[in-house]
C-alpha cells in the first residue's frame, strides 16, 4: 500500500500491478498460459483477472483479453485439453484453418496478370527480360496462409456470454491490445481513446496478424497486422499508464542447441540442417529477442520507480522449439513444461524475486513453489470449488461480481479525478531486470 496527502486526510491506494504478455503464435499462447497459472498459484496479493492494466501483442491479446473478460487461469489451462461443456477448448481448426476465399480468388487473377505480364515483355523487348515481366505474378500468392477470421468469431462466441462483453468500453478495466497500421508502420492502441470504440475480438484478430501466416485486417478502411512488427511486448505502454509493477511473460527465445543432441531432440546440432521453416524461425526469434533485451535496457532511465519481472523460456528449453503444437498432447505437454518450469525458477530464484514483489504488497508463497504439484489436478480442483461456490449461493456470487464491477469502476472514477499518485523511487527498479529463466 502507498500513501499520500497532508494533515489529517490521506489517501491510501493498492500497487498498481500490470500485465504485459508478449507474441507468440498458438504455441506461445500455450506457453504463456502455463507461466500464468504457475504465477496465479505462487503469487498472493495478484489477482490475474482484476490487475491495473492488461498489454498484449498477437498471442499475448489473445490472453489478456480473456483475463480481462475474467476468464481465470485454470479454465484457460482447461481448454487446452478439455472439451467438457462450459470450457471453450482451444483447437487447431480455430488457429490454422486455410483461407480458401483468398486462394480462389487469387488464383482467378492469374490470367490477367500473365496478359499483363507478356504484353508488358513484348512492349519492352530488349529492355525487359521475360522473368523480370513474370515478376507481376506474384501478386496472385496470398497474402495469409491461414484464415484469423475464426479466431475472431470465437472470441466474440465467449466474449457475448453473461457477464463478459466484447466492447472495450464495457470492459472496466483498462486493456490495449497492440497492432501495427499496414500502411504508415505505427502502433495502433485499441483499447485507448480514438480506438476504443473497435470490437475487443476484432482488435485481437488484427494484433495476431502475423505476415505472411495470416492477412491483415481491415479495420476503418485501414489494414492492420501483427504488433511484434514494433516491439516484442509494448511494456512501456503499461509503464506510461503507472504501472508500479509490471509481469512480463515473453515466450520467444532462441534456442541453443548445443546439447539438443545429448537432450535426443536432435541427431544433429545443426539447425541449418532442419530446412527452411526451422531455419526462418530461429531467425525471428533472434530478432524478436534481441530487441526485446535492448527496449529492458533503456526502462532503466526511463521508468526508474517501476519494477519489472520477465518471465522466459531458457535457451535450451528444447520442448519449445520442436514440439508440434498441432496434437493434444503436445499442447498439454508445452503447458505443464511452462508451469513445472516457471514453479522452479521462482523457487530458485525467490532470494531476488520476493524482496521486489514485497515491495509491491505482493508474497511469493515459498510454501507453494515447494509444495509437489500436478497442474491438471490443480486446475480441477479450482474447477470443483466453482462448482460448490456457485451453486451453494449463487446469490452471494452474484453480489460479489457486482460489488467487484463496482470497486473497479470508483476505482477508475478516483483516478480520472484525483490524477496519478506517484509512487516512492523503488531500488535499482529496473537496471537489473529479474528474468526469470
Amino acid at each position: 500500500m502507498e500513501r499520500s496527502g497532508t494533515g489529517t486526510h490521506t489517501q491510501v491506494r493498492s500497487p498498481r500491478i500490470g500485465l504485459a504478455l508478449a507474441t507468440g503464435a498458438p504455441e506461445g499462447a500455450i506457453y504463456e498460459i502455463g507461466a500464468l497459472r504457475a504465477l496465479d498459484e505462487a503469487l498472493d496479493g495478484v489477482d490475474f483477472n482484476n490487475l491495473f492494466i492488461y498489454v498484449g501483442v498477437s498471442a499475448g491479446a489473445f490472453l489478456c483479453a480473456n483475463l480481462a473478460n475474467d476468464l481465470t487461469t485454470a479454465q484457460m489451462c482447461r481448454a487446452i485439453v478439455s472439451p467438457e461443456p462450459g470450457e471453450h477448448p482451444f483447437i487447431p481448426e480455430t488457429f490454422f484453418t486455410p483461407h480458401w476465399k483468398s486462394y480462389l480468388r487469387n488464383t482467378g487473377k492469374v490470367p490477367r496478370l500473365v496478359a499483363e505480364a507478356l504484353w508488358d515483355w513484348l512492349s519492352r523487348l530488349g529492355d525487359r527480360s521475360l522473368l523480370e515481366s513474370l515478376l507481376r505474378l506474384s501478386r496472385a500468392l496470398p497474402v495469409g496462409i491461414f484464415d484469423n477470421e475464426p479466431i475472431r468469431a470465437y472470441l466474440q462466441k465467449i466474449y457475448n456470454l453473461k457477464g463478459r462483453t466484447d466492447d472495450f468500453r464495457k470492459l472496466g478495466k483498462r486493456l490495449v491490445v497492440v497492432a501495427t497500421d499496414l500502411d504508415s508502420g505505427q502502433a495502433a492502441r485499441f483499447g485507448e481513446p480514438g480506438l476504443d470504440h473497435v470490437p475487443i475480438s476484432k482488435a485481437v484478430q488484427a494484433s495476431g496478424a502475423l505476415p505472411g501466416l495470416y492477412s491483415p485486417v481491415e479495420i476503418d478502411g485501414r489494414h492492420y497486422v501483427d504488433g511484434v512488427l514494433l516491439k516484442t511486448l509494448h511494456a512501456s505502454v503499461a509503464l506510461e499508464a503507472g504501472a508500479d509493477l509490471l509481469i512480463c511473460v515473453n515466450p520467444i527465445v532462441p534456442v541453443d542447441t548445443v546439447h539438443a543432441v545429448e537432450a535426443r531432440m536432435m541427431k544433429k546440432s545443426k539447425l541449418f540442417d532442419l530446412g527452411l521453416p526451422t531455419v526462418l524461425s530461429q531467425t525471428f526469434r533472434t530478432m524478436v529477442h534481441s530487441r526485446l533485451e535492448v527496449g529492458m535496457a533503456a526502462y532503466d532511465t526511463r521508468f526508474k520507480d517501476s519494477d519489472v519481472v520477465l518471465i522466459e523460456p531458457r535457451r535450451d528449453d528444447y520442448l519449445m522449439f520442436f514440439t508440434n503444437i498441432f496434437g493434444f498432447a503436445e499442447r498439454q505437454a508445452v503447458c505443464e513444461y511452462a508451469y513445472e518450469a516457471t514453479r522452479r525458477d521462482l523457487l530458485e530464484r525467490y532470494d531476488q524475486l520476493a524482496p521486489v514483489l514485497a515491495r509491491h504488497g505482493v508474497t511469493l508463497r515459498r510454501d507453494v513453489l515447494t509444495e509437489k504439484r500436478n497442474l491438471w489436478e490443480q486446475v480441477k480442483l479450482d474447477r470443483d470449488r466453482v462448482k460448490v461456490a456457485t451453486s451453494a449461493n449463487p446469490t452471494v456470487r452474484r453480489l460479489d461480481d457486482a460489488l467487484n464491477r463496482l470497486e473497479r469502476l470508483l476505482a477508475q472514477k478516483e483516478k480520472e479525478e484525483d490524477g496519478p499518485v506517484v509512487a516512492p523511487s523503488a531500488v535499482a527498479p529496473l537496471g537489473e531486470p529479474f528474468t526469470v529463466h
